[in-house]
């Protein structure tokens, strides 16, 4: 992914990662688009930075999505990256069965939300030069944290399905990207203090970095969710799976 010169829109990207990467890469030259659900809070974003575009949408929301899709491709004609940041997360507790609205919510959301925002958008974008989608799934995706097990598997759905759709597209301009990011003090499960997370400063620094030295990257982990992204291939899943979930 070349790092300035894009037009690139960011589901989620009203808070967190998606807010914060959106400016960093507006101050690096794109032209950067945020969806979110809430349209004080975009009318609120587009005052503080000025140069970032808005759409409403609801990732949960097929018809959302298209209504979105038409908004961005006529007011941005030059987009070419997609990241598919929107995402919830939840505690369940699986003995109880009134568990069951939120996983579903979960699914609709991380995973629906995801497919359906690739499947609009990828036929835009194969008409386009250095084209990209960035998919988002999360250190939990290979090793689980147990009291958000919709979530955990809802991100390594995501996984899987971007290591298809890479091999899908490898015929196409659209470079696939899976950003797996650690535990970041965002809103995400009230994380903003947190400090067993990793400050969002630093992950966005550090992502930003991986983005520009690694251009061709496949996979963007920062050095902090290496302990979770590798513990199988390094043997040490048992172990890690009972670190990650001591506390």
């Amino acid at each position: 992914m070349k790092t300035t010169g894009n037009t690139i829109f960011i589901t989620g990207g009203t808070s967190g990662l998606g807010l914060g990467l959106a400016l960093r890469w507006q101050e690096l030259g794109n032209t950067v688009i945020i969806g979110g659900r809430r349209k004080e809070l975009l009318d609120q974003i587009a005052t503080e930075h000025p140069g970032i575009g808005t759409v409403q949408l609801d990732v949960a929301d097929p018809d959302s999505i298209d209504t979105a899709f038409e908004d961005v491709t006529s007011g941005y004609p030059e987009l070419n990256a997609i990241v598919t940041m929107a995402g919830i997360m939840h505690p369940e507790n699986l003995l109880d069965p009134a568990h069951l609205a939120t996983a579903e919510s979960i699914i609709t959301t991380n995973l629906l939300g995801t497919i359906r925002t690739v499947t609009r958008f990828t036929p835009y974008l194969a008409t386009k030069q250095d084209a990209t989608i960035l998919t988002v799934s999360s250190g939990l995706a290979f090793v689980p944290l147990v009291i958000t097990p919709t979530y955990n598997a809802t991100k390594a759905a995501v996984h899987s399905y971007t290591q298809s759709l890479r091999i899908q597209l490898a015929d196409t301009p659209i470079q696939v990207i899976e950003l797996i990011p650690p535990a970041v003090q965002t809103p995400l499960m009230n994380q903003e203090n947190d400090p067993r997370a990793m400050p969002l400063d630093d992950y966005l620094t550090e992502t930003i970095a991986l983005l520009r030295d690694h251009p061709a990257a496949d996979e963007i982990t920062v050095q902090r969710v290496n302990f979770l992204r590798n513990a199988d291939r390094e043997n040490r899943y048992a172990e890690t799976l009972n670190t990650l979930n001591s506390h």
